[in-house]
């Protein structure tokens, strides 16, 4: 039975309750009253007895929306793993009380883990929205105002090279096959393990790729060759190894065969696609190969260069931030592709416009947002001050507007965002993000941004007099 609250209360709950009062950081406090909040418990009560019919009314009681919650936000608050949150509650009164377990037992790391995963990106996404909602109703923010940045969260992947993704491939492969193999005996196709070759030319293409001389490129290249001929080997009895399942020469419990048959034929075409890459990267010289493959666990990673000198090249996915006053992000988006930064820059306003029922009187962003239909748009919108620098303007009015005293203001205030960024990324962890897929790096952004909210929330709360 899933409830929004515990029903009853104990004594060690009254106990703890007192013994603490005076041990809570004063943004705590604030945050404890603002999440109290009956539609933010709803959302995640309705996400939960969607894994059951009838969970909210039978069974044995489980983990409360409530405590479910409270521990996903404290996670990610102090950027923790679930094994560390854990811990950390066990061993801490006040966290206890925050998270509302009191004197009860604490749900295990891998309790906390399932529960989050069912919360989907859409659910994470109506949190966020409810918690600015939280902050409009206590007059933290008001919407007059709207700064917009870009940035890059990571997934959580090695630094990609051709031969290390093969390397990749083939163990995956083999691991699996060697799975099929204890449970399906000597029927059918026997495997041949290739694991040892592999890591053998691996080891030599990468000390081959320090000589940069002719001769060094040369021994690179036919060492690329053999690992391909020794992958598509692998590749071919893989392939063989799926084909036996669905025709049931191999025979054994059908559910660990079936899952194993998945996994092969979903690592199969990824394994191809970088042997093709490979091929046209090194032995034909092309570089600017479409649709690459960057990792075999996370194959929706993106190359992308923002011209950071100190990483000119990123893995992972854009992320839109968009902040009004007093430090509150008000939307977020997690782009499949990405898109242009001049492209955001309307939306960001008609979303803003959603959310506080007008357009912002300044919106501010840095160069890579500014186009004039962008600032005619924005103007029609209703937004009276638009700074938007132009770099590459010859327009002596355009240098005389860019001078004044509001614009050089309204920049000062805009590169707020890139501290917001920074502090997203180093406070809540969201330079990489450790939940898998494209719907795990959604949520990891969701729940950091939802983390840094409700910081601020109780900051400038506690801060009023």
């Amino acid at each position: 039975m899933i409830s929004h609250r515990r029903l009853q209360l104990g004594f060690a709950d009254g106990l703890i309750a007192e013994q603490v009062s005076d041990l809570w950081e004063p943004w705590m406090r604030h945050v404890d009253d603002a999440i109290d909040d009956d539609q933010l418990l709803e959302l995640v009560q309705q996400e939960f007895s969607k894994r059951l019919r009838k969970s909210k009314t039978r069974g044995r009681p489980a983990t409360t929306a409530e405590v479910a919650l409270r521990l996903l936000l404290l996670k990610h608050i102090r950027d923790w793993s679930y094994e560390t949150l854990i811990r950390e509650v066990r061993a801490n009164l006040v966290y206890r009380e925050f998270t509302r377990i009191g004197g009860g037992k604490v749900p295990d790391d891998k309790t906390i883990g399932r529960l989050g995963r069912q919360l989907g990106p859409e659910v994470i996404y109506n949190l966020h929205q409810r918690v600015v909602a939280i902050a409009q109703e206590n007059n933290v923010v008001t919407g007059r105002k709207m700064r917009v940045d870009t940035t890059v969260v990571e997934t959580n992947i090695h630094y990609p090279t051709d031969s290390t993704l093969l390397n990749d491939g083939v163990r995956v492969l083999t691991r699996v096959m060697k799975r099929i193999a204890a449970v399906a005996g000597k029927a059918g196709a026997k495997l041949r393990d290739y694991s040892r070759s592999v890591k053998r030319r691996v080891l030599e293409i990468a000390l081959a790729s320090r000589d940069k001389s002719e001769k060094g490129q040369a021994k690179m290249k036919a060492a690329y060759g053999k690992l391909l001929k020794t992958t598509k080997r692998v590749v071919a009895q893989a392939r063989k190894f799926s084909t036996e399942i669905a025709s049931k020469v191999k025979r054994g419990p059908r559910k660990v065969l079936r899952k194993a048959q998945q996994q092969l034929d979903e690592m199969i075409p990824r394994v191809e696609q970088v042997m093709q890459q490979t091929r046209q990267r090194v032995i034909g010289g092309d570089t600017h190969v479409k649709n690459k493959i960057v990792s075999m666990f996370e194959p929706e990673t993106e190359v992308i260069r923002k011209g950071k000198a100190s990483k000119p090249t990123e893995f992972g996915k854009m992320v839109k931030i968009q902040e009004a006053e007093n430090q509150i992000v008000t939307d977020y988006e997690v782009f499949d592709q990405r898109p242009s930064d001049s492209d955001l820059l309307t939306p960001s306003i008609e979303k803003h416009t959603d959310i506080f029922g007008q357009a912002p009187r300044l919106v501010a962003a840095d160069a890579g947002f500014f186009s004039a239909a962008n600032e005619a748009k924005a103007k029609e919108s209703g937004v009276k001050r638009v700074s938007v620098p132009s770099r590459s303007t010859k327009s002596e009015k355009r240098k005389i507007e860019q001078k004044k005293r509001w614009f050089k203001n309204a920049q000062k205030w805009r590169t707020g965002c890139e501290g917001r960024i920074s502090v997203l990324k180093r406070r809540h962890g969201l330079n990489r993000s450790f939940y898998k897929g494209a719907k795990g790096i959604k949520r990891w952004v969701g729940l950091g941004v939802i983390a840094d909210n409700i910081i601020n929330i109780g900051v400038h709360l506690s801060a009023r007099p």
